[in-house]
């Protein structure tokens, strides 16, 4: 997609805390994504298998993310899109002296399985919620980055169910 200056507009899904499930409601909100990014607490690699059915995935390591399977996956991720770096990891509580404005434009995270969007030093950070098992009673979601050049915009898809 091309925006009015021109600018290559690029649509990111972000995922996180699926435990394991992949419900059919979180792949339809990550449907046309170019890139899928998981911030941890995956499950298991059929996860990541189904999420590159749709786009190439980037995902880091959760908390609950053990064995032979999960050792491949970093604990943090920095990925360019356009002229935007998006830094990933699963706490955001572990993020080591800020996100250093000028050096990210967005720190995405998981974890809380809470979604929320704020910035901070002119940074985005961003949690997509969670897409598994429910907990407690927090909604479920996934999230949406567009990034153009070096701007990076996002908002919470909440997933919605045809009946209770």
């Amino acid at each position: 997609m091309t925006t009015r200056r021109g600018q290559r507009e690029h649509r990111v899904g972000v995922i996180s805390d699926t435990h394991g499930l992949v419900r059919p409601e979180a792949l339809a909100a990550l449907a046309g994504s170019e890139l899928i990014l998981h911030a941890g607490d995956v499950g298991g690699p059929e996860v990541l298998a189904v999420l590159s059915e749709i786009a190439p995935v980037t995902a880091v390591r959760g908390n609950n993310d053990r064995g032979r399977w999960a050792e491949g996956l970093p604990e943090r991720a920095t990925v360019r899109v356009a002229d935007a770096v998006l830094f990933m990891l699963h706490d955001v509580k572990e993020l080591e002296g800020g996100a250093g404005a000028g050096r990210v434009a967005a720190v995405i995270a998981g974890h809380s399985h809470r979604p929320a969007i704020r910035e901070e030093g002119g940074v985005l950070f961003l949690n997509p919620g969670s897409a598994g098992p429910r907990r407690f009673k927090l909604p479920l979601s996934v999230a949406r980055v567009i990034v153009r050049g070096a701007t990076v915009t996002a908002e919470i898809v909440p997933l919605v169910f045809g009946s209770p």
